[in-house]
């Protein structure tokens, strides 16, 4: 009877989790120190009518099948949530468009077992378990699979980890030791992002903001089929950031500038393998 108890509360637990990344509760970044939405970002984060109905249908859902959405970080393979053997935060694309954020250590506030912290206009402090500086590399950090950790520190540069964050299906954030799958510097956690599938953003996607802090921004993609079962992408994007503000009022002297570009190519004609470049 206890073990019953145990695993109905470990399973609510999860529950409240997934309700927390999908955005159903404004608690999931009331502890966290957000900076106020700029005019251009506040569009995204009022309800709309697709987020509405998304919401109702996930109330309707039984338990059992809220638990099936499949992870990866845990075991390296797909697994149900509530079969994951670890606390495990995922923050979905939805999540993300909804919450207005612009850059990955933005959506990184929507997980509640993190520490997200800006430094000034381009550094972030990103860590769990107390092990919050700009410099941490106690948190292993991966893109699609691969670590993005600097080997001048093997930590992480957040300012340039950059992505379209249409283009991002779910971060999964793991707390605690994930050492013996992952390697190195997964002592505290893991943060895997992922990426969509190439043959889900086919077509033309652009996006262009502007504002007083966040001065202007700019991103294109561009997806197509080159041959049966072969797909791309392509993207560029560039963005203006003004100086912070110093308490007294006076600016501090950090604005800058960043641009990128980058691509992926999906092949899976057979249903047996997948080739990702």
């Amino acid at each position: 009877m206890s073990e019953s108890k145990g695993r109905i509360r470990g399973a609510a637990r999860k529950l409240l989790a997934l309700g927390w990344a999908l955005g159903l509760s404004p608690a999931a970044a009331g502890s966290l120190p957000a900076p106020s939405p700029s005019p251009q970002a506040t569009a995204s984060l009022s309800p709309t009518p697709v987020a509405t109905e998304a919401a109702d249908k996930l109330k309707r859902l039984s338990l059992e099948a809220l638990m099936d959405l499949d992870v990866t970080s845990v075991a390296k393979a797909p697994q149900p949530w509530g079969e994951a053997p670890a606390a495990i935060d995922v923050i979905t694309h939805d999540a993300m468009d909804r919450s207005g954020a612009r850059t990955i250590p933005e959506a990184l506030r929507l997980a509640d077992n993190l520490e997200v912290a800006q430094k000034d206009a381009h550094d972030w402090a990103i860590s769990s378990r107390g092990f919050d500086t700009d410099s941490a590399n106690k948190l292993l950090v991966l893109m699609d699979g691969r670590s993005v950790y600097t080997p001048l520190f093997s930590g992480v540069f957040w300012d340039v980890q950059d992505y379209l964050l249409e283009d991002l299906d779910r971060i999964e954030v793991v707390s605690g030791p994930g050492g013996t799958l992952w390697g190195a510097n997964a002592v505290n956690g893991v943060i895997n992002i992922t990426s969509k599938d190439a043959k889900e953003t086919q077509g033309v996607y652009w996006q262009a903001s502007g504002g007083s802090r966040h001065q202007d921004s700019l991103a294109v993609r561009v997806g197509d089929q080159l041959a049966p079962g072969l797909y791309y992408r392509v993207y560029g994007k560039y963005f203006d950031e003004g100086d912070e503000d110093f308490p007294d009022g006076s600016q501090a002297p950090d604005a800058w500038a960043h641009a990128q570009g980058g691509f992926r190519m999906d092949e899976g004609a057979d249903p047996s393998e997948h080739f990702t470049l």
